[in-house]
């Protein structure tokens, strides 16, 4: 449906965002659609000052929006449009407009070709998602079956979003960006820029870039942990886009002359991702031995594509046994220093690159938990092993946390080893 705008003044705007749903409040589901709209707001100068959760209750959500419309221009709500009784989004809207529900013959037509196409008959329950409030403006979900409503409330633009996050992000992307786009005038360009590091603790990385850190807006850095790696979002705003990337690219680099090759990746970059860059740039192959990590990094190296350019073997060595007789781990070396040591991480190293015949043999083994540790050697203690036709390395690290956080870290250590060595 072609889209009408709303007779509002061209100007700078800000919006809010209200998510509905109970299972949202109690944790079922991770609310991911918030983030999303947010930073496709932000990319077209629209800053987001609220957002809120409510359950599936009319009073409630009446209230959200009304608190909303007294102090943002913009009110996006995502979920209750489905078919199902507790679905009360639009029910609400039409009460707070004063328009009844009518029967949009047009949406009614769509959700009989969206279930015949699946050879589905049309549910009972899903023919409500054809009665929207009249007169109201609606966008065809080309990808489910509750459309996107717009209405003008209070004087304010209030969309209404389906939940599933796979039919908002196709909505938000070809739809509702481009509309408050052009309603707003869009003056602001925001950028940003997302510098991943590895090797390091936030602390460490806080100590090198502290003055970056207090830059005041229209451009800033902000610091991020995460499991196993650091993150440093610049952040810009200005009305031309080649003046913001200039002043991003100039707090990049220095943000790049100080941490130097710790920094792995920028944006969507994963280390993984790095690493098979690397693997696949100097046409080197790679075979990896894991014990307590249980084939994570075989799995994170194989989840890029092409992987089978440089991903040979992967193997999950648990038993001594294998270990001894697939990897050529010394016996001697196991019952001397046990399974969890450096001698045993360096032999399956050896072992996997010879067994695979690579150019690089990793070997990982440790102690992820919860139970088995001993004073000597507590939980957490992971031995990294790399070695290559010119040199060996073999790694002691100390991780904390759960069980599946240790083994991430493991994965992160290896990855980050080869990534330095290439």
């Amino acid at each position: 449906m072609r889209l009408v705008l709303c007779p509002y003044i061209i100007r700078p705007m800000n919006a809010e965002i209200i998510s509905i749903g109970t299972e949202l409040l109690l944790g079922h589901i991770v609310n991911t659609n918030t983030a999303f709209i947010s930073q496709k707001l932000a990319e077209i100068g629209i800053d987001v000052y609220h957002q809120s959760v409510v359950g599936d209750n009319p009073k409630r959500i009446a209230e959200s929006i009304n608190k909303a419309a007294s102090r943002s221009d913009i009110i996006i709500t995502t979920g209750g449009l489905g078919p199902t009784v507790d679905d009360v989004t639009i029910e609400t809207i039409a009460s707070l407009l004063h328009k009844k529900l009518i029967l949009n013959k047009t949406i009614l037509k769509d959700l009989k070709d969206y279930f015949k196409l699946r050879r589905i008959k049309v549910p009972q329950e899903s023919m409500r998602q054809a009665y929207i409030p009249e007169g109201i403006k609606w966008i065809r979900n080309k990808v489910g079956s509750a459309p996107a409503l717009i209405a003008d409330y209070k004087g304010k633009v209030i969309i209404c979003l389906p939940g599933p996050p796979r039919e908002l992000n196709r909505l938000v992307e070809d739809d509702i960006i481009p509309y408050v786009k052009k309603i707003s005038g869009a003056p602001w360009v925001i950028r940003s820029r997302t510098i991943k590091i590895v090797g390091g603790a936030e602390s460490q990385v806080n100590g090198k870039v502290k003055d970056l850190l207090a830059l005041k807006p229209p451009t800033t850095v902000g610091i991020y942990a995460k499991l196993g790696e650091v993150e440093l979002k610049i952040m810009t705003k200005d009305k031309s886009a080649v003046h913001a990337a200039r002043s991003i690219a100039r707090v990049e680099n220095k943000i790049r002359a100080r941490l130097k090759d710790q920094i792995f990746g920028c944006d969507d970059e994963t280390i993984e991702g790095s690493v098979a860059r690397l693997l696949t740039g100097k046409r080197m192959t790679i075979a990896v031995a894991e014990s307590c990590t249980g084939g994570l990094v075989s799995d994170r190296l194989t989840d890029v594509p092409g992987s089978s350019k440089y991903f040979i073997m992967g193997l999950a060595a648990y038993s001594n046994d294998i270990k001894v007789n697939l990897l050529g781990v010394s016996p001697a070396a196991i019952q001397k220093y046990g399974a969890v040591s450096k001698i045993v991480a360096f032999q399956m190293a050896k072992g996997a690159r010879f067994l695979a015949c690579t150019d690089i043999g990793i070997g990982i083994t440790g102690l992820a938990g919860p139970g088995g540790g001993t004073r000597s050697k507590p939980v957490g203690l992971v031995y990294i092993a790399l070695v290559s036709g010119k040199k060996s390395i073999v790694k002691e690290c100390r991780f904390s946390g759960s069980r599946k956080e240790i083994k991430f870290q493991a994965s992160q250590a290896v990855l980050d080893l080869v990534r330095r060595q290439l």
